[in-house]
This record gives C-alpha cells, structure tokens and sequence, in this order.
C-alpha cells in the first residue's frame, strides 16, 4: 500500500509537489527538488 503525501520547500513552505510512499516508512521523506518560488533547488520535506 502508499499513500499520497505532500512535499513543502524547508526554506519558503512552499507545497510544491506531491507524491506516493510506502505506508511502512517510519520517518518523513526528504527530498532535493527544484523550487520555483526560491528559484533553486532545495530540501523538500513531507508535509502532515
């Protein structure tokens, strides 16, 4: 099973992306994406 989850830029909170996981993860994804808001790539973090 996965669940749909949202990822927000650690710099500006900006909700750029959303993507699946695996429900069986225990700590929050944290991923490099681009941020078109800071214009940079960043550390987009998992959202509640």
């Amino acid at each position: 099973m996965s669940k749909k989850i949202i990822l927000a830029c650690a710099e500006c909170g900006s909700r750029n992306y959303s993507t699946h996981a695996n429900q069986l993860q225990l700590e929050r994804l944290e991923l490099k994406k681009y941020c078109k808001t800071c214009a940079s790539h960043t550390i987009h973090k998992e959202t509640k």
